[in-house]
């Protein structure tokens, strides 16, 4: 052997030796009994990390956005009518769900929910691995782990969330039921079209609630959380249709699967094509009008501010949306029409509201408050600064007969008790000197109650409140819905004109009441509300006796004769019976009238107010015309609107409990020698000689007074009832319950 082949034969042997040496190392240190040691003990310190990681984080509240809902607003026959808050979500418990529907979602996410320990560790580690290498959102979590990270979490895309969501979310596996882990993932997700839980989700795709939601549409909506944007129908593309269309079968199929759906109703179903999406409605019009009467009336009956505020709450109302929209359209054509403010600066200056109430159950069916909510902030309809004026007058006749008041010379006080009509005459018995005018300063001599009413005379009124007791007339408003902090409701003769604060929705109440036959009426827009479960009792709208039957319907028939034969004339209807009064107020600031019939009540009150001032202004001059009269606009537009509301339904007629006033029939007439002897006969003939040719109740024999009426003095008497005096004519206009100023 060479020197040279000995040399490599060394190295040879050395890189051996080395390869060796080096082998036997790594044995050494790697055998598998070092390597299952290995395993175990990481093993081990990973379960060590996560138990202290369990008892390090805990279930925390929810986030605000989780919680944030809208308030939704209904119609009474259920339709939405407006959604207020930012967020476009109302929880709903899940006994709302259909079951089947529950379990579509069950069958999209998560098929084995209801057994499970609430997470999937396969699914969790593969979502750790994706999100440390940046590959974006991955799936394969439970419902538990998606509701803990809608509910409790955010939506972020990091290591540590999602560590916390697998502790979390075995946490709440153990401390709540799978149902309430259900409704709260249903409730939580995003559905699309800015649709916060199901039943947001159920009225932007299919228009219903969520308890009407069949099973395919059910899968529908299981299927587009996935992808709720590419999912959406009216958005998607040929692939996004394509793909909803498989998830939908799919989830089915697993519903088969779980014998969740039987086989042959699941072959019958075809894909439910959603509607198209619409903007939600908001505070524009009435509806803000509406929400904020709602929210006062919640509020009022117990409701927490700050949780209505929260959100979450399902509100109906009253509102018949055929009625509103009657009202609305009587407004407009009757009054804002015929309005130009560039022409006449007066017409920017007159104001509306309107309210429209079901006397039987005191749900307020039609309200209007103004021009819109968005421009107008001050509901007209709620409002109480303006003067109810004349329509006040009913109430004190009220007051009289429930308390069988007399006048000053004891004589009791009916419908057909005589009066002296004196235009600016003293009032008697009264500590404060008070000598109103009448409508244009007219006197009208010796005139029964009946005409009075009918004719709206302020003097005989005002004797009237001081013959019944000013203390009690106001007991007797505030009985019948007044109400007793009204600015200007002061124990005085002035009372009488009205001269108080009153709403159209106070109004409306007292004339409800008197509908309702003396059983208390407090008009109400909020037919129920509830969150979740929660249900606040709201109080009976119909609740107690106000006044009698007796002293109700007398003085609703008296106010047939103000329809038939009297200022109100403008609002009568062929056949249907109509009880009303007009009102004018001091300086013409407002008109009114409020009138029902036997189903339905309603106040207009119009109102001078200076526009971006907010100031009392005359109404003179609107339209064009002259003095705005409640015979004149309110009238028209309380006519113009009953008529539509109660369009299709058969005439009705009062059913009155009374024996007195122009609804009731007339006595036959009598003899000569009953004439001769009674002066009582002559008074309600003489007055009819004046009025208009037409045989209108109220011009009947039935106005007369008894012998007892008119057995108390000469006209010439102040406040004393007075003999007929056949020259007495009607008045040719509205009421007016004119009253100045320095006559108060």
């Amino acid at each position: 052997m060479g020197r040279a082949e000995e040399r490599r034969a060394r190295q040879k042997g050395a890189r051996r030796a080395k390869r060796a040496a080096k082998s036997g190392g790594i044995r050494r240190f790697f055998t598998w009994k070092w390597v299952l040691g290995y395993v175990l003990g990481l093993c081990a310190l990973l379960v060590g990390a996560f138990f202290v990681l369990y008892l390090w984080v805990d279930v925390p509240p929810a986030n605000a956005a989780a919680k944030a809902e809208a308030n939704i607003y209904k119609y009474s026959d259920g339709t939405i009518m407006a959604k207020t808050g930012d967020v476009n979500r109302e929880s709903v418990p899940l006994s709302k769900i259909p079951k089947e529907v529950q379990h579509t979602f069950v069958a999209a996410e998560n098929k084995d929910f209801f057994s499970d320990s609430g997470v999937s560790f396969t699914g969790t580690a593969r979502g750790l691995i994706n999100t440390a290498l940046g590959r974006g959102k991955q799936g394969g979590s439970t419902i538990t782990q998606q509701y803990v990270k809608n509910y409790y979490l955010s939506q972020e895309q990091t290591v540590s969330r999602k560590l916390k969501e697998l502790v979390i979310s075995l946490k709440v596996d153990q401390q709540k039921s799978k149902d309430y882990i259900l409704a709260g993932y249903i409730n939580t997700s995003y559905y699309g079209r800015g649709a916060y839980g199901i039943q947001a989700a159920a009225r932007a795709y299919y228009d219903k609630d969520v308890e009407d939601l069949s099973v395919a549409q059910g899968a529908y909506l299981a299927s587009v959380l996935q992808a709720p944007s590419q999912y959406d129908w009216s958005a998607a593309g040929p692939n996004g249709k394509r793909l909803v269309k498989n998830r939908w079968n799919y989830v089915l199929n697993n519903m088969v699967e779980k014998d969740w759906l039987p086989k042959s109703e699941r072959e019958g179903m075809k894909f439910p094509v959603p509607v198209e999406p619409r903007p939600i409605p908001g505070l524009d019009g009435q509806a803000g009008y509406f929400i904020k009467a709602a929210e006062a009336e919640l509020l009022k009956a117990g409701v927490n501010e700050n949780e209505f505020g929260a959100g979450g709450w399902t509100v109906t109302l009253n509102i018949d949306k055929k009625k509103q929209k009657a009202l609305e359209k009587a407004v407009r054509t009757e009054l804002t029409d015929k309005l130009d403010p560039k022409k006449r600066k007066v017409d920017g200056d007159a104001q509306v509201g309107a309210v429209s109430v079901d006397p039987k159950s005191g749900g307020i069916v039609a309200m209007y408050g103004g021009a819109g909510y968005t421009e107008h902030w001050t509901n007209n309809a709620t409002r109480s600064d303006y003067q109810p004026a004349s329509t006040f007058k009913p109430l004190i006749l009220a007051s009289a007969l429930e308390n069988g008041s007399t006048t000053q010379d004891s004589t009791p006080i009916t419908s057909s008790t005589v009066y002296d009509g004196t235009s600016r005459r003293p009032v008697k018995g009264s500590l404060t000197g008070f000598a109103p005018p009448n409508e244009d300063n007219k006197s009208y001599g010796p005139i029964s109650v009946q005409k009075a009413m009918n004719n709206s005379v302020n003097s005989v009124f005002a004797q009237m409140a001081v013959d019944v007791g000013l203390d009690k007339v106001k007991s007797t408003a505030i009985d019948l819905g007044m109400s007793k902090d009204a600015g200007g409701f002061d124990v005085r003769p002035a009372m009488s004109l009205g001269v108080m604060g009153a709403s159209p929705k106070d109004m409306a109440g007292v004339y409800a009441t008197l509908d309702n036959h003396g059983k208390k009426v407090t008009p109400a827009i909020v037919k129920s509300a509830e969150k979740g479960d929660e249900r606040p009792q709201l109080p009976d709208p119909t609740n107690g006796q106000a006044i009698s039957r007796g002293a109700a319907d007398s003085v609703t028939s008296v106010l047939t004769g103000v329809v038939d034969d009297g200022t109100g004339q403008a609002v009568r209807q062929q056949g249907q019976a109509v009880a009303g009064k007009t009102g004018t107020s001091d300086d013409n600031k407002s008109a009114w009238f409020s009138g029902y019939t036997p189903d339905l009540v309603t106040s207009v009150g119009m109102f001078g107010e200076l526009k971006g001032v907010g100031k009392q202004v005359s109404l003179k001059g609107t339209a064009g015309g002259g003095r705005v009269n409640g015979g004149d606009f309110p009238a028209r537009i309380w006519a113009a609107y009953t008529q539509s509301a109660l369009n299709g339904q058969k005439a009705s007629k009062f059913d009155l409990d009374t024996d007195m006033g122009a609804a009731v029939k007339p006595p036959a007439p009598p003899s000569s020698s009953e004439t001769s002897e009674s002066p009582s006969s002559s008074p309600s003939a003489s007055e009819s000689t004046s009025e208009s040719p037409s045989s209108s109740p109220s011009s009947s024999p039935s106005d007369s007074g008894s012998p007892s009426a008119t057995s108390s003095g000469s006209p010439s008497a102040p406040g004393s009832p007075s003999a007929p005096d056949p020259s007495t004519s009607s008045s040719d206009d509205d009421d007016g319950g004119v009253l100045r100023r320095d006559q108060q």
